[in-house]
């Protein structure tokens, strides 16, 4: 029978633990002794902080502007590094570098009272941020005048043209075109002082109005065919022209080598002439002779026939008497 052991007697299994001491609490932090230096800390904290929060950088490719209660106090446009007044002074941003702006389609009358539909595109920058503010406000705003201005010139100077001229590439003036609408704009825009320049304008699509294409391309047919029978004649006469030429060269030649073979000709029969004379004049009976025989290859051919007496001279002859 087992006896209950009372639970705070110690068994011997037990590992002694010794008791640790008690931590004495130690005394509160006195904040009062530390005030200046906080106080001079935060201070100094709040210093640095709005110093860089004021500090700005000026970069190679835009402006700053300096805004006092709105007012444009100041533009930067050195890179470097700078500072504003904090809480009273504001900063914007505008573009230093080149820009491109689509211009929008439009619509033109020619000189000859028909229409074409031109596409542009103009590249332009500030070089003015101050004019630019007062006068344009915004990028938006100068870009909206920019193409105003484009879009009169052209007009006017596209309207100066016919319309054969505008799309005919052989018969196009507008060379200097894009050069001249560049000019006039800028003469627009330092007129109105709006503190951008364009750089330059150029004409990146010509197209037709839709009722007018089918009419047009008929007319450019016909105007190649009209060129291709104008090379075909050009050719054609070109051809009986050399024709003619080596025809005139070559009845020149036929007929100054039909000129020295009638000279060469006739010396040599004057030359066999004059060797038969002295030939036959040796011989005047032999002479005699060979003249009969010649008028005999003459006179008589195949279907022949002559009658003579037995006893003349010509049929001894053929005949072979001799005596």
């Amino acid at each position: 029978m087992e006896t209950n052991k009372p639970q705070n007697e110690p068994s011997k299994f037990d590992v002694y633990k010794p008791s640790k001491p008690k931590k004495q609490p130690k005394d509160p932090i006195n904040f009062k002794k530390y005030w200046k230096l906080i106080l001079g800390l935060s201070l100094a904290l709040i210093v640095l902080l709005t110093l860089f929060a004021n500090v700005y950088v000026v970069k190679e490719n835009e402006y700053r502007v300096v805004r006092q209660f709105g007012e444009v106090v100041d533009i930067k446009e050195d890179p470097g590094l700078h500072v504003k007044i904090p809480f009273i002074q504001s900063l914007t941003t505008l573009p230093k570098y080149q820009m491109i702006y689509d211009v929008s389609e439009a619509e033109i009358n020619t000189k000859d009272k028909k229409r074409i539909i031109i596409d542009n595109y103009a590249v332009w920058e500030v070089v003015n941020p101050r004019e630019l503010i007062s006068n344009a406000a915004t990028i938006v705003n100068a870009e909206s005048r920019m193409e105003e201005f484009i879009y009169s010139v052209i007009r006017t100077e596209l309207g100066q043209l016919d319309y054969d001229e505008i799309i005919n590439d052989e018969n196009s003036s507008r060379g200097s075109l894009n050069d001249n609408v560049t000019a006039k704009v800028n003469e627009l825009l330092e007129k109105d002082r709006y503190g951008i320049r364009v750089t330059d304008v150029r004409m990146k699509r010509t197209d037709l109005p839709a009722e007018n294409e089918q009419s047009v391309y008929t007319r450019m047919i016909s105007e190649r065919d009209s060129t291709a029978q104008d090379y075909l004649s050009q050719g054609d006469a070109k051809k009986r022209e050399i024709e003619a030429q080596a025809d005139r060269e070559a009845q020149e030649v036929i007929a100054t080598a039909r000129k020295e073979a009638a000279l060469i000709q006739a010396e040599g029969e004057s030359e066999a002439a004059k060797i038969y004379n002295e030939s036959f004049s040796k011989d005047p009976e032999f002479y005699q002779l060979y003249r009969s025989l010649q008028s005999y290859t003459k006179t008589i051919g195949e279907d022949t026939v002559i009658i003579l007496p037995s006893d003349s001279p010509y049929a001894r002859v053929l005949t072979g008497i001799m005596e």
